[in-house]
């Protein structure tokens, strides 16, 4: 089922997101929405707090790097209570969008390598090292389960210029194919 995203200005998107346990009700299914969600919408990456759940989750597919990184084929993954342990390697910049903010890329700095903890969808735990495209969404959106939006991540003049277009965005002025849900 595809699933209204939550668009910039809404509150849930400032949320820290809250861990989760095994047990969380209908997981497997919000987890299987998700995804569909982020195909639906041409994502990524696609965390809890954009479709409304502040819990910390989130879903990633890097496949569509994979002619530039190989290893990225296939690369489909589910984090769960994610914690990055240690952010590494030289530092790049690059334009980002995000769903919840549509119409908008701006250029971010970001480690090259990030080291994160987290669960799978089968509940296993792991610890794993990403490096280049992965390592950005997975930072992207682990910013999302910690209330952080891209543009946060922006230098100090692109954010003022940002603004006007931002305050825009969270009125519904934009064009998009997908459900979404606005802030009160």
């Amino acid at each position: 089922m595809i699933l209204p995203i939550y668009i910039y200005g809404h509150p849930v998107l400032r949320k820290m997101c809250d861990p989760i346990t095994q047990d969380y009700p209908e997981l497997d299914s919000l987890i299987k929405n998700m995804f569909e969600t982020m195909y639906h919408a041409n994502g990524v990456g696609l965390a809890a707090p954009q479709v409304g759940k502040p819990i910390r989750l989130f879903v990633v597919d890097a496949s569509p790097f994979a002619e530039e990184e190989p290893e990225l084929g296939g690369f489909k993954k589910v984090f769960i209570n994610a914690q990055i342990t240690d952010r590494t390697g030289e530092e790049w910049s690059m334009d980002e969008g995000c769903l919840s903010i549509p119409g908008l890329t701006a250029p971010v700095v970001r480690e090259d390598e990030i080291t994160i903890t987290y669960r799978d969808e089968n509940w296993e735990e792991h610890t794993d090292t990403f490096k280049g495209y992965a390592a950005r969404i997975i930072q992207h959106e682990y910013d999302h389960i910690e209330g952080v939006l891209f543009p946060e991540r922006c230098a100090p003049l692109r954010r003022r210029m940002l603004n006007n277009k931002l305050k825009k965005i969270s009125k519904g002025v934009f064009e998009k194919n997908y459900k979404y849900v606005l802030g009160k």
